[in-house]
């Protein structure tokens, strides 16, 4: 009986464990940053199995956004950086753009998270800060 209590909960903790990630991170607000002609709004969503995930929306009516969000975005949480696993959304280009950045499960689960994007021709990156609860 014991035993098959242990096996239970080894398969049960890692999965609540992000779950209360994931729910830890419901309702996190969208943060904006304008400078330099773009607005980039980036708003996180923690999925159930530890995985981040971004939605960024960037606009200007000044230039194209030529920015590659893979190569220019990072992840700092719990003292690390992480760069991104995937972008999916529009391709560079035009006045317009927004997708998903996905990063791979951070553990443990963070308290605090930022995302950096680092835009061309911009001196610092776009900081983008959310206390997880």
């Amino acid at each position: 009986m014991r035993a098959r209590l242990i096996r239970t909960l080894f398969w049960l903790v890692p999965g609540l464990l992000a779950t209360g990630a994931a729910l830890a991170a419901e309702g996190l607000a969208a943060r904006t940053n304008s400078a330099a002609g773009v607005t980039v709004t980036a708003t996180p969503h923690a999925r159930s199995d530890g995985i981040w995930e971004f939605d960024v929306a960037l606009d200007t009516h000044s230039q194209a956004l030529t920015d590659d969000l893979a190569k220019s975005a990072t992840l700092v949480a719990g003292g690390k950086t992480f760069a991104p696993a995937a972008w999916q959304g529009d391709p560079a280009g035009g006045h317009h753009r927004k997708g998903v950045l996905r990063f791979n499960a951070v553990e443990p689960n963070p308290r605090e998270i930022e995302l950096r994007i680092a835009r061309p021709g911009e001196s610092t990156p776009r900081s983008f800060r959310w206390q997880v609860k």
